[in-house]
Order: structure tokens, then sequence, then C-alpha cells
């Protein structure tokens, strides 16, 4: 068997001419339950081949402790992937956008505050290696050169939107090469003369990103790279959602029309996504366009399977534009995961934020507000607490800067909301006794994506009263992982603090289901101890998917950390998903 090459404007497989048609697919969006399900509909759409990235901070939480178990499991998603007939292209490129939490770099970075990443700063290529010793032992057994399926690998991850250092680039490849990475190495970059400049490697095949005009974006790779393969890494065939968007959708007659144009060209094609699955727990990324634009829980992405699993009309439209080109016979689909309408779940139980610091947090004390980062967290929350003496005139209480949203208690009364949008500050006056700050800050995703990247979370210089900055804080980190270690009470009053609710639902049928939360206002869902992600009454996702894997027959146990006095204190389990 030969291995994946280049021959002029063709791509080669074992010696015969190959049309790579292609699918993204994240193992790290989708429980492993599912993994085969989501592979059999994309070979039954006609494809012959997956697409994957690789988070380093999924798979390096903390540094040096690894990863590899459950929605980590890289190595099984391959192994599927070959048995279901799939080549498959990996992306491990230390960065990978992907709306992933900071781009899949892991926030421990940020803890050291003269971190440079994405170029050859050495302390950060020191991190990179010790990182690559680890996943690409892992990988280069699955390589097509050992008789597995991964045929092709990233580089880097559309650099030249970033930066134009070669230096670091051809470190990167050399670092693949010199622990065994055997196979064809490509780069992928948006088709203009600043990205393809920045981004592409000597010697290394080149390949471009878009949605649309594909005749435009391969003639600029063609004026660069002349008689290369035409390959689109990514052919954005859907769209993600940013928190109080519309929910975006591309028309499917025009998505496979686009498609069909390249197949006919003889163009080879990875789809982004062909199924977009779920940003669980804390996972999502940001964009930041003037604004930080924190990505919604679903990264459904409007695309050829939903992120249900769902098989939708844009599967049927691409799939009729590959059978045109080739033979892929009868439409032959797994069995449909059914999905559930489980009722009402009432909350019985409650425990307010507060009251629970003990329990789930070890208190930090210094001079200054800290980082999440400095603080050794990567997500969730942070408490800060200090006191200030009075008596002092009305005066505005100012964070600078908040990362990225804050709750503020001024003696446990809550007043209002400090962010980085377009609530700078809140006023008031200080009695003679003097009142006890508390900002519970939240982290809502690193931004994944462009020059505003260092983005750490917390509180990032100081918190002033009038122009005084204020000292002596206590710090309660909440990374929200540890919930198993709280003691709740009957729910039998009224709540108006940031609070855990929890109830339990009985299941006799283990299906997929939808978590509708009609009269909460923003915070996150915990079933069984999976964190599903973040809701937000802003929109424009309605509804969180819960998969059936995660449920269990008999009693199940939901936990809700809401922020804000809820009207509601009973949740609906339906069938429908409610994307916005």
């Amino acid at each position: 068997m030969s291995k994946l090459m280049v021959s002029g404007k063709d791509l080669y497989l074992n010696d015969e001419k190959i049309q790579l048609i292609s699918g993204a697919i994240h193992y790290f969006r989708v429980v492993p339950e599912y993994w085969e399900d989501r592979l059999l509909k994309l070979k039954a759409c006609g494809f012959n081949c997956v697409e994957t990235y690789v988070p380093w901070n999924l798979h390096e939480p903390k540094e040096g402790e690894f990863n590899f178990e459950g929605l980590a499991n890289i190595e099984e998603f391959i192994r599927i992937a070959d048995r279901v007939g799939l080549h498959v292209i990996v992306r491990p490129s230390p960065y990978i956008c992907a709306e992933w939490e900071f781009g899949g770099l892991p926030s421990w970075l940020l803890a050291d505050s003269n971190m440079k990443f994405r170029t050859y700063y050495e302390p950060y290529l020191d991190k990179v290696d010790n990182y690559y010793d680890v996943l690409l032992k892992k990988l280069v057994p699955l390589l097509q050169t050992n008789g597995g399926p991964i045929i092709a690998m990233q580089i880097e991850n559309e650099y030249g939107s970033f930066g134009n250092d070669k230096k670091y680039l051809n470190y990167i490849k050399d670092s693949l090469i010199k622990r065994g990475i055997d196979v064809l190495l490509f780069t992928s970059d948006g088709p203009t003369d600043l990205m393809l400049q920045g981004g592409s490697v000597e010697g290394v095949l080149a390949t471009v990103n878009f949605g649309s005009r594909p005749k435009e974006a391969f003639d600029k790779l063609q004026s660069y790279f002349p008689n290369t393969p035409n390959i689109v890494m990514e052919y954005w065939n859907g769209w993600f959602d940013h928190w109080g968007e519309e929910h975006h959708e591309r028309d499917p007659a025009e998505t496979a029309q686009t498609f069909e144009e390249m197949l006919e060209r003889g163009d080879s094609v990875n789809f982004y996504m062909f199924h977009g699955g779920t940003n669980f727990g804390f996972y999502n990324g940001a964009n930041f366009d003037k604004v930080h634009q924190p990505t919604v829980t679903s990264y459904d992405y409007d695309c050829p399977i939903s992120e249900t699993g769902d098989i939708t009309p844009k599967f049927h439209a691409v799939r009729e534009a590959v059978s045109k080109h080739k033979d892929i016979g009868e439409l032959v689909l797994p069995e449909p995961i059914p999905k559930i309408d489980y009722g009402k779940v009432e909350m019985t139980e409650v425990v307010g934020l507060f009251d629970a610091l003990d329990m789930i947090s070890e208190s930090v004390q210094k001079a200054n507000p800290e980082t999440m980062e400095k603080l050794g967290q990567a997500y969730g929350f942070t408490l800060y607490r200090t006191f200030l003496e009075g008596p002092k005139d009305e005066a505005a209480l100012t964070i600078q800067e908040v990362r990225d949203r804050a709750l503020v208690f001024i003696d446990n009364e809550y007043k209002g909301v400090i962010d980085r949008w377009d609530n700078e500050t809140i006023s008031f006056a200080v009695p003679k006794e003097g009142v006890q700050i508390d900002l519970l800050v939240e982290n809502m995703g690193r931004i994944n994506y462009g020059p505003m990247m260092n983005d750490p979370k917390g509180i990032t210089e100081g918190v002033r009263f009038e122009r005084q900055f204020l000292f002596d804080w206590t710090m309660y980190p909440l990374p929200m992982d540890n919930l198993q270690n709280l003691s709740f009470s009957k729910l039998n009053n009224e709540v108006n603090k940031p609070t855990f609710y929890k109830g339990n639902f009985e299941v006799e049928e283990v299906g997929d289901t939808f978590v509708e939360l009609p009269g909460w206002v923003k915070g996150f869902v915990v079933v069984n101890g999976f964190n599903l992600g973040r809701y937000w009454e802003i929109g424009p996702q309605e509804t969180l998917y819960l998969p059936g894997p995660i449920l269990k027959k008999g009693e199940n146990e939901i936990i809700i950390f809401e922020l804000h006095p809820s009207e509601n204190k009973e949740i609906n389990l339906i069938d429908t998903h409610k994307l916005g």
C-alpha cells in the first residue's frame, strides 16, 4: 500500500487517483456511544473520509495531566471510522479555532503573563513538545503507513489569519515528522494573498477554506501554487450561533449546488461541518468583533446531520449531488434514535451558592484579585470578596477589567451586573459600619479566533471604588466540576441569589431528550454528573440537548445552577430541539 500522495493536480492513494469527499465530525462534541451512528451516516451520504480537529485543552486539562478517556478517546473514534470504511484526516495543530474554548489551547498557558503562543517562543514550544510526545505516540500506529486509516495531518490551522512566523510553522512541521508522522502534511488558510502568504509552508501541501465562490478561491490558490490539487479543507455549509443573535441557516439546494460545482471539476472537498455536535460543559469559544461574542452550547451548524443526529434536507441534497458522480447505492441508515418527552421535572431541593462555598471551593487570599488562570482554574466562575470600610458617599464601583460577566452583591444583596459589554459600573454609598463586596465572575468562553485571543478570565487588573483601588481579597475558585459535594435541603422558600437546584426523574425507556427551561434566566445544567452546557434566556437557543447515553433506567438526577431569581421551579424534558 502506498500513502496519499500529490501528483500534479491530483491525489493518489494506493497508486490510484482519489477525490476526497470528506466531512468534519468532532469526536469531542459527540458522546462516544453515538460515534458509530454519526460515522455510518457520513458513509451513507457517499463520503469516503472523516476529518477531525484535536483540542489540546481537552487532552491536557492541567499541565502534565493527560486525558484520553470518554469524549477524549480519539484512538477509539479513529478505529470506529476505520471499521466503517472511512479514511481519516486529523488536524492536531496546537491551535484549532473550531469555536472551541481558546481555540483548543489550554488555559493554563495564560498563567504565565509573558506567554506568547502560535509563534517561535521557546517556553510555548516546550509545552507543545510535551503534549506532542504523548498525543502523537497514540496516533502513529493509526497512520495509513502503519496499516491505519489516517491519510493526512495538518501542521497549523488558518495560520495566515493570525501571523507570518515561518520559523514557527517549520518547527511544528518538524515536530510531527520527528515523532513518526510520515503521512501527507498540509496547511489550510483563507483564499487571500495575506492568508496564503502567512500560512503556507514550503514543501507542504496548501489547501483553502471558504463557503462560496469556489472557482475564485481555487484560482487564488493556483496563483500561489500552480498545478496543485484543488482542496477545500473547510467548505462552510452552515454557520455557528452567538448568544443574543439569530440562529443561522443555509439553503440546502444552494449548499448542494456549490458542492456539485466542485465535484464536477474533480476538486476534493471537506464539509465543515458534516455533523456539528455540542459544546458540552464550558467548552464553547467566543469571537471578538468590537465586542466579545460567546458561542452558544449547540454546535448544530445547520449541518447535513443535525446536532441530535437527524438526517436533514441538506443531507439528502448533498447525497444526491454525490450520486451524480459515483455509484453510492441505496440509502441505508442506522436505526433511528428515539426522542422522548419525559414531561415536567420539579426541583425539590436547593442550596444557595454562598452557603455552598466551603463545600465546593477552597478560598485563596491575596492583596490583589487574581485571574482564573493564576488561581489554577480553567472554566466556570470565581467569587471575589472584600470588605470596604465606611462611611463613604455614593460612588461607582468599577472592575478593571472583568472577563466576562460579574454579579455584584453588597452585604449579600444583589445590586446588578458589571460585564465587558455595556454594564460598566454600579454605584452605592457605604454606611459607617462598612460593607462586604462579593463579585461573582463568569468565564463565558475564551476567544478562539483573531488578534484578541490573549483572553485571561476573571478580574484582570483590579477593582476601584471611585478612584481608589481595593485590596485584600478572598477568592473562591468555582470550576463547578465537583457538584457531588453539595449538600441540599428542601426547597420551601423564595430564592433570590445564585442557587443550585436539584430534582429527580424516572426513566423507563432511554432515549434522547431536550431540557426546556421556561422562566429560567441564565446558568448551566448537569444530569447524572454530566455538564450539558449553558442556557441563557436571550437565546437564540431555547433547549439543551440531553443525549440518551447520559440517562439510565430508573432514577436520574438533574442539577441546575441559576444565577438570577427564577420564575419557575420546574423544567420540561421534551422531544423537540428548539435552536431559535
